[in-house]
């Protein structure tokens, strides 16, 4: 040991080096007690707190119209169709982050479509119920309380998809226009999925006949492997670090909320999902059908405005920008955004981009059809 080594040695404080771990785990133990006060309370955050009424109901499904806050509103009403997993709210997570509290302070007419939460009952649910019984109810009533004659209708990702079904099998409904957001549509590279549920692999039959409708949390896991580390270490580590971040933890227990909110997979319906999409891409050949009726993308011939998130892991760029080959829209633009499945509907860079273009793109299209 040298005279340095010595001297360092000489002058070190034991007392002051005790202190400075006893602090350090003192702020590490509140930090957890906190971190964990936080995931239990997450639970009973408030969500979808635009106000809104119940104007139908069949079986589970209910469609809202939400509350107009100004006299004069837009006159074609916007029908909002979101998956047949997971809660609908994330379109209205919490004021200031709300796509739908958005559109409705600018004066359009807003619905939206929840499909509730099935039971053992309903595992023999199709898309044949929701796409040629339920959503043309739910547009026939949304046109008579608005009184307009069409309507525009946004889907955020398999709620897109079961959009872009209703358009390509209803050639004469009154679509003013259609908005996608994030919607899987062409699904020949639908990314680690295409290995994960490769028909060799995964037996969709087997799990249907097994289990009727297919658990949330399974369907979550599944989601949530294809970015393990993010989903499961990264997005707690940032909690923990910043746990003492209001605004941070306040939006952090509204997604969680929702995050851990699904709802079961009707059984028929994944194993058309799985089958015919995943595993046979039947919408973009023409050949998906729902009691015999095929869904023809060339039916499609209103607006479209179709978004992408460049970082989306679970329905990535290339399943949906393919779309205007197979459409007769003469009115179509395509729009990517650094973000992800989520995050390009809640959050900062929706809330500055998104929501804006969206009602932009409404009023312009409704100013052309006057």
């Amino acid at each position: 040991m040298n005279r340095e080594s010595v001297r360092k040695c000489a002058t070190f404080d034991v007392q002051e080096w005790v202190k400075q771990i006893e602090e350090g785990a003192g702020k590490n133990y509140h930090r957890y007690a906190k971190l964990l006060e936080l995931t239990l309370q997450s639970g009973e955050a408030q969500v979808g707190q635009t106000p809104k009424e119940v104007i139908w109901s069949i079986n589970k499904t209910k469609l809202y119209r939400f509350t107009p806050v100004k006299e004069k509103l837009f006159p074609v009403p916007v029908l909002m169709i979101y998956a047949l997993i997971n809660r609908p709210y994330v379109l209205d997570l919490h004021p200031g982050n709300s796509m739908v509290e958005y559109l409705v302070n600018r004066g359009f007419d807003v619905y939206m479509l929840d499909w509730g939460y099935p039971g053992p009952e309903d595992k023999d649910m199709k898309f044949d119920d929701y796409v040629l019984d339920q959503i043309p109810r739910a547009v026939q009533l949304a046109l008579r309380t608005s009184g307009a004659k069409e309507l525009s209708i946004l889907g955020y990702c398999m709620g897109g998809t079961i959009a872009t079904l209703y358009a390509a099998t209803h050639p004469q409904a009154p679509i003013h226009d259609l908005i996608l957001l994030a919607s899987p549509i062409d699904f020949a590279d639908a990314g680690a999925y295409t290995t994960w549920l490769n028909g060799k692999y995964f037996h969709v039959d087997k799990m249907v006949d097994t289990m009727g409708n297919i658990p949330p949390d399974m369907i979550d896991f599944g989601n949530k492997m294809l970015k393990p580390v993010t989903n499961f270490v990264s997005s707690w580590v940032n909690l923990y670090d910043r746990v003492w971040d209001e605004k941070f933890v306040f939006g952090w227990q509204k997604m969680n909320k929702w995050i851990n909110d699904g709802i079961a997979f009707p059984g028929e319906a994944f194993r058309q999902w799985i089958k015919e999409l995943y595993q046979n891409n039947k919408l973009i050949k023409g050949e998906f059908k729902m009691r015999g009726r095929a869904a023809k993308l060339e039916n499609i011939k209103c607006r479209v405005l179709n978004f992408a998130g460049e970082r989306d892991h679970i329905v990535p760029i290339q399943q949906s920008r393919t779309l205007p080959q197979f459409i007769s829209s003469k009115d179509y633009e395509f729009i990517s955004l650094p973000a992800g499945h989520v995050s390009l509907v809640t959050g900062r860079l929706a809330s500055k981009q998104v929501y804006p273009k969206i009602a932009g793109w409404l009023q312009a299209g409704q100013e052309i059809g006057e």
